[in-house]
């Protein structure tokens, strides 16, 4: 295609449209549903009915009495999110319900077939993951009101109460700080192939803004979320049956395999956000770091992980600023990285409170006479204190990722 002065016009390689991208939600699945179709309603009832459920110790046999549904009849994307949000949220109920140590080693049928079948359709495994836990399970309480947190409701829940609705609609809003991001990406791999150097500009400053929103949206776990619900309540419900001592053979989906399968829990390390920004920037990880944030790949929508690819294929942005001597391409360069490393710093600082200090605060209460156990304020995951719900061992694992992160600057 030619433009008015003869030149010609470049097409743009990552059109938001072909994968799955939203120009106002980003990843966010935008105005998921909330409701399955009629035939579908005993999995409703039981999803919106898992708190109580779980903490009465009846989700177990309510599951062996649900019927047996082929999701067959699931039409398009959203139906089918939907029902994957729904049947996630039930498996991982079912498999925590009575804590770590009172785990089961087969998913039943009624459960495992159409989970997997929903899972088959849309290319996702079958445990819950970010796609579920955030992207897909959010609604307006006012239609037409904001995108704040207090407009905001979870569409399924767990344990947890308001502490698990704050982690993860606090999630959400740093995933919804990203999308200028990601359009920022868009428009400078564009500009990269235009050799447009002032729109590559552009672009780089508005991606290091959304980098520091996300990092002040992210700040808001502290107001939302009570580190001692978070570590003794919600986070063994986003553990998986991989790399975790409390399940070391995996689980039977009963009518799939005889054979066990292992997956890993939900984990920030599978939002599509940060593997993009790293592809971007052509940070490079570790080695053992980026063959477990592969994996993670594994663990988000497809055309999501297509995105991530396609940018992978563009033109080199560090090979371009380096190679241009423009001191202020690597000025905004710069301050992208500077702005995703404090990112990483930060994302440590949470997860200092909300696991190392919540292990230690659970710990001691364990020892006191008298201290409180059982689910209800629960009986904390010791499987996996020193880990991450995806199965990483949590702290080497971010330090090293902040730190190649940092070492992505380039030096006058």
């Amino acid at each position: 295609m030619e433009t008015g002065d003869g030149t010609e016009e470049i097409p743009h390689p990552l059109l938001p449209s072909r994968f799955q991208l939203s120009e106002e939600y980003g990843f966010l699945l935008p105005s998921p549903l909330t409701e399955l179709p009629a035939p579908y309603a005993p999995w409703m009832e039981i999803a919106h009915d898992l708190p109580q459920l779980i903490a009465s110790h009846r989700l177990r046999s309510q599951v062996q009495q649900m019927p047996q549904l082929s999701a067959r009849h699931l039409r398009g994307h959203e139906e089918l999110h939907l029902a994957h949000l729904v049947l996630s949220f039930i498996t991982m109920g079912y498999l925590w319900q009575e804590g770590e140590e009172g785990t089961v080693k087969v998913l039943p049928r009624n459960l495992a077939v159409p989970f997997w079948e929903v899972s088959q359709a849309l290319g996702l495994p079958p445990i819950l993951s970010h796609a579920d836990f955030v992207l897909a399970n959010w609604r307006r309480k006012n239609p037409n009101g904001p995108l704040e947190i207090e407009n905001l409701d979870t569409i399924i829940s767990l344990p947890g109460g308001e502490s698990l609705r704050g982690f993860i609609l606090v999630t959400l809003l740093v995933e919804k700080a990203a999308v200028p991001g990601i359009k920022a990406i868009i428009e400078a791999i564009h500009a990269l192939l235009q050799l447009d150097e002032d729109a590559l500009h552009k672009a780089l400053q508005q991606l290091a803004g959304a980098i520091g929103d996300m990092s002040r949206a992210l700040k808001r776990m502290h107001d939302h979320v009570d580190p001692a619900v978070f570590y003794t309540v919600i986070r063994i419900f986003l553990s998986g049956w991989k790399d975790n001592p409390a399940m070391p053979d995996g689980l039977i989906y009963e009518g799939v395999s005889d054979e066990p399968m292992a997956y890993s829990g939900g984990s920030a390390a599978q939002s599509t956000v940060l593997h993009a920004f790293d592809e971007f920037l052509g940070i490079h990880h570790s080695q053992e770091c980026t063959a477990f944030l592969h994996r993670m790949r594994h663990y988000m929508p497809p055309p999501h992980r297509a995105f991530v690819e396609e940018i992978g294929r563009a033109p080199s942005l560090k090979q371009h600023v380096l190679s241009s001597g423009d001191a202020r391409l690597r000025t905004a360069f710069n301050q992208c990285i500077s702005e995703l490393a404090d990112f990483r710093s930060y994302h440590i600082t949470i997860v200092t409170k909300y696991i190392t200090v919540a292990a230690a605060k659970a710990k001691a209460g364990r020892a006191e006479p008298g201290g409180r156990v059982g689910l209800s304020m629960g009986k904390p995951p010791s499987a996996l204190e020193a880990k991450g719900t995806g199965g990483s061992h949590i702290f080497s694992f971010l330090k090293s990722i902040r730190d190649t992160t940092k070492e992505g600057m380039i030096s006058a």
